[in-house]
């Protein structure tokens, strides 16, 4: 895999306090791995650390940061996706504890023409696969004209 040169801030279309990864870290044509280190300023920080509930937002922004360095590597701004549905979302801890680094995986299983995909993904924590998931995903050629209904574009 290649090693990421840009901010994640770059790649990916949220911004302010819904950015909730910290960087990107390496990927390919089918593949990416970001991290994020748990803090007191997560938007969903709770105390002591991050529901375990908030995982399936880690994975889905790292398919969000996969799909813009790809775009950012065709000379593309990064494009707005949406999360359809995940499957098998299993978490072995409650609790993402504050100060742990949560290493993020996904891996592209299928993609259509259409924007419609799916990737396996997984939280690793200190080496042990903590979280998994499949998750399929969306991204129209134009995302404001699908948000106004207008499905064709």
């Amino acid at each position: 895999m290649t090693p990421i040169e840009y901010a994640i801030g770059d790649i990916m279309p949220h911004s302010a306090s819904m950015l909730l990864l910290d960087r990107a870290i390496q990927g390919d044509d089918k593949q990416f791995e970001a991290e994020v280190t748990i803090r007191a300023d997560n938007l969903f920080f709770s105390g002591s650390g991050v529901g375990s509930w908030v995982g399936i937002e880690y994975m889905a922004q790292t398919v969000a940061a996969w799909a813009g360095w790809h775009a950012r590597l065709s000379g593309q701004p990064p494009k707005i996706g949406f999360l359809l549905g995940s499957r098998r979302y299993s978490c072995s801890v409650s609790e993402f504890s504050e100060g742990q680094r949560l290493n993020i995986h996904i891996s592209r299983t299928f993609q259509a023409d259409n924007g419609l995909g799916q990737f396996d993904c997984k939280i690793v924590i200190n080496d042990q696969e903590v979280a998994q998931a499949a998750l399929t995903v969306f991204e129209p050629l134009d995302a404001s004209a699908f948000l106004k209904g207008n499905c064709n574009e």
